[in-house]
């Protein structure tokens, strides 16, 4: 059960060296709420818009968002598109989602977006000053703890990736995807430090996307390891022909895929220090 929001007042001051992050404010109708969160988290020097509960709006504002924060109401009821949607874009694109609302509008959310990716639930009634504090804290703490390193995952399944992520998360900056074209689209604007990506996926497989990224003076030197769940010897030759910075078998325990990882970025590290 997430955590609740003390109703009783306490005295709260601006959070110091706040981090001119965005929080993007998302409600459904009536916007009195939510422009007074706006207005507090600009007051603590946060970033902060709002913008309405639909797909279209969510994409133009997820690049710049460093914490999504949404106003329950009646949006279980009239836009699950859209909520499906920002749960997905909270999932892939590692940016927390917090909400707000009364109890019984938090359960009925859980339906569409389960607990599990939901970073806090603020019951109301609740201080909309100490709401802020945590949102513009968390930025702070996010900004001070982001790893040097970062990852782009690509697998079209949603189990494995969500498996790779809390796996990876506490070490480094991870992104996922579920397909290879949700990837290409990524990379038009980012440059992870690895690419782990999936052999074979429907529609686009992992050869056609490395393809692609390899065909892109921008992505064209980012390392490749490829995951795949074959481990015989002619699947494996097939995978290394590729030329891939080197392969990952799914079946792996989680000590040695991390080990794997840290490896392979050790060995990046001795090789810029004696180019120097």
């Amino acid at each position: 059960m997430a955590d609740r929001v003390l109703t009783k007042r306490k005295k709260t001051t601006k959070p110091e060296k706040v981090y001119n992050g965005k929080v993007v404010v998302i409600n459904k109708g009536p916007a009195l709420m939510a422009n007074m969160m706006v207005s507090i988290l600009n007051d603590f020097g946060t970033g902060a818009v709002r913008i309405g509960l639909n797909v279209d709006q969510i994409k133009e504002q997820k690049e710049d968002a460093d914490i999504f924060m949404l106003f329950t109401g009646e949006v279980v009821y009239t836009s699950q598109e859209a909520l499906t949607y920002l749960k997905e874009v909270s999932f892939s694109e590692g940016k927390p989602l917090y909400v707000l609302g009364y109890r019984k509008e938090l359960d009925e959310l859980e339906a569409i977006i389960p607990s599990k990716f939901i970073a806090k639930e603020f019951e109301r009634p609740a201080d909309f000053k100490n709401i802020a504090l945590q949102l513009s804290t968390a930025i702070n703490v996010s900004m001070a703890q982001r790893p040097e390193k970062s990852i782009l995952l690509v697998d079209d399944d949603t189990m494995f990736l969500q498996t790779l992520q809390s796996w990876f998360r506490d070490d480094y900056e991870v992104t996922a995807t579920t397909s290879g074209m949700q990837a290409i689209m990524w990379l038009a604007t980012h440059t992870p430090d690895l690419i782990l990506l999936d052999y074979d996926m429907p529609i686009t497989a992992g050869p056609q996307v490395l393809e692609m990224i390899r065909s892109d003076p921008n992505s064209a030197d980012i390392p490749v390891i490829f995951l795949t769940g074959r481990d015989d010897r002619e699947s494996v030759e097939k995978v290394m022909s590729l030329r891939p910075e080197g392969y990952l078998l799914k079946a792996l325990s989680r000590e040695e895929i991390m080990n794997t990882i840290e490896n392979f970025f050790n060995k990046k590290k001795w090789e810029n220090i004696n180019k120097r």
